[in-house]
């Protein structure tokens, strides 16, 4: 069966390019107003717009040539090794996995999460995929998110460092917010918003911060003009604001002058690439989940016969979900309603319907032209991501929008945990499979259904490929991390529901020109909620 798959990445070998690869330094940050930092624009592929070099297929000779010139690396025969041994699938798989124990009792309240663990693969270069995680330190409540951009990393890099404090703004009482601005005014330490956790690889744009802070800073102040702001908002309308206020200003910063050609490229960037969003705030009372696009939140429940059952807390907008097709149809005059989706895609071109950035979507045929017009001349397009493309049938703008979904789950006794994944994971993955596959994990008991009726009457190759099966799913874990348990099921899983290491091992050998036409980055994140507390609100 690999035997074909090898030999269709090898006839592909030729064809691909890979792309050129920025590499970055970041640091840690925990405590800080505005931990703003580092890293100079980031360059990748289009993994959810329909133009995308890699789903066009492959490339003419022409095209290689001018690839070879650029100085970008063709992946030959001699290229590929799929012999890796279990250490070195180990040190892939577990590169970017975090895990953080959270105190029960914070200073101010009991903690709804008792721990959250997290992991990353990326399949383009570099990963698209963001993900964020902070304890609200002027308000109650832990925040999560994960972010998966397209047309490059540039949004989801963006989002992931400044949603979370658009939120956490929100929902900060106006006394806390003439803190924050007397201290601005007073050029005093500023009172800390957010504890963030950041992995080592977590990159920051240090050249942008001024100007995040600044528009940050703008929002606090309209927030003190309100007359009803006085408790701060409801984690509902705080994440509802945050997410279309947020992309206004992804939109309006690109679209003004900025201090230097840095910041402009990277504001331009921001805004023409984009990124969907699913972010959680859970508090003692409950869980919010606020999702734009095809990412996804999941709630383990345990059942009382020790079973997981799997309860969405939020829905993919995409051309699966019928509501969101009619919801965006009836945007748009009847004479398109054959082309507002195109293959399953907005205008052919884009699979989620809803996201951050995307300006193509959004602005006028006219402004796209004069911001792009308007780079210093010699500016290399190409390399900011920014082509000169206009989706087709593009006639009454916008088509796309942020705004999010917003589901709230009272917390319960039953409920153990919270999983929050980019669609790379459930591209692999069904709901009910990540459940079960994380409560098997924490509670190390792996139920069996008895052998049915019907079933004690299968064939000797029938009954042996059902014993492999319920073998394969007592198989103990190789991973303490939840998270990287669950991208080594999601790549690695057999015929059988067994862990293959000759499937996982060519998935993770694939070359960096190559993997993104067998999988997508994955980003995951499983946060382990305090049910003991959900028991004394019961009590």
């Amino acid at each position: 069966m690999y035997g074909r798959v090898y030999a269709t990445i090898l006839q592909r070998a030729s064809n691909h390019t890979l792309p050129l690869y920025a590499t970055a330094t970041s640091q840690h940050a925990t405590v800080v107003a505005f931990p703003f930092q580092s890293v100079p624009v980031q360059q990748g592929h289009f993994s959810s717009w329909g133009t995308s070099r890699l789903n066009q297929g492959s490339y003419t000779g022409e095209e290689s040539e001018n690839c070879l010139q650029s100085g970008r690396h063709l992946s030959t025969r001699q290229d590929l090794c799929f012999q890796l041994n279990q250490v070195q699938i180990n040190s892939i798989l577990r590169s970017n996995e975090q895990t953080v124990s959270v105190p029960e009792f914070d200073g101010r309240a009991l903690n709804a999460v008792r721990k959250f663990e997290s992991n990353q693969l990326a399949a383009n270069t570099p990963n698209e995929d963001r993900r964020s995680a902070a304890t609200c330190l002027q308000s109650k409540g832990m925040l999560f998110g994960v972010f998966d951009g397209h047309g490059g990393s540039a949004c989801a890099q963006a989002v992931s460092e400044r949603l979370l404090y658009y939120i956490a703004v929100a929902m900060m009482s106006k006394h806390n917010l003439e803190e924050l601005e007397k201290s601005m005014e007073q050029d005093r330490p500023v009172p800390p918003i957010l504890q963030w956790y950041k992995h080592h690889t977590d990159f920051n744009y240090r050249e942008s911060a001024s100007l995040y802070i600044d528009h940050l800073r703008v929002f606090w102040q309209e927030l003190l003009d309100s007359e009803d702001h006085n408790e701060g908002m409801s984690p509902q309308d705080a994440l509802d604001h945050a997410f279309r206020r947020l992309d206004a200003d992804i939109s309006l910063e690109a679209q003004v002058p900025l201090s230097n050609d840095l910041m402009r490229s990277t504001a331009i960037q921001v805004a023409f690439a984009g990124s969907t969003a699913c972010v959680a705030h859970v508090g003692t009372d409950g869980i919010h989940v606020a999702n734009a696009g095809d990412c996804r939140a999941v709630l383990g429940v345990q059942n009382e016969d020790g079973s997981w059952s799997a309860v969405p807390l939020s829905q993919d907008h995409n051309s699966q979900n019928q509501a969101e097709v009619e919801r965006i149809k009836a945007q748009h005059p009847p004479s398109e309603s054959d082309t507002v989706l195109t293959d399953e895609r907005l205008l052919g071109v884009l699979m989620p319907l809803r996201a951050f950035g995307d300006v193509r979507f959004k602005w006028s045929s006219e402004l796209q032209q004069n911001i792009l017009n308007s780079l210093e001349s010699g500016v290399d397009l190409d390399a900011l991501n920014l082509y000169q493309y206009t989706p087709p049938n593009y006639r009454t703008p916008p088509y796309l929008d942020v705004t999010p979904d917003i589901t709230y789950h009272k917390l319960r006794p039953q409920d153990h945990f919270l999983i929050l994944g980019t669609d790379g994971l459930w591209d692999e993955l069904s709901s009910e499979e990540a459940v079960r596959l994380i409560g098997e994990h924490l509670s190390g008991i792996h139920l069996q259904a008895p052998v049915s009726p019907s079933e004690r009457q299968l064939k000797l190759g029938q009954l042996h490929e059902l014993l492999l099966k319920r073998r394969a799913r007592a198989s103990p874990a190789s991973d303490s991390n939840a998270a990287t348990h669950l991208i080594r099921h999601a790549l690695g899983t057999g015929d059988y529901g067994e862990l293959c290491q000759e499937r996982l091992a060519s998935m993770l050998a694939l070359p960096e020109d190559l993997a993104r036409m067998y999988r997508d980055d994955i980003t995951a994140t499983v946060v382990y909620l305090n049910y003991d507390l959900a028991k004394r609100h019961h009590s």
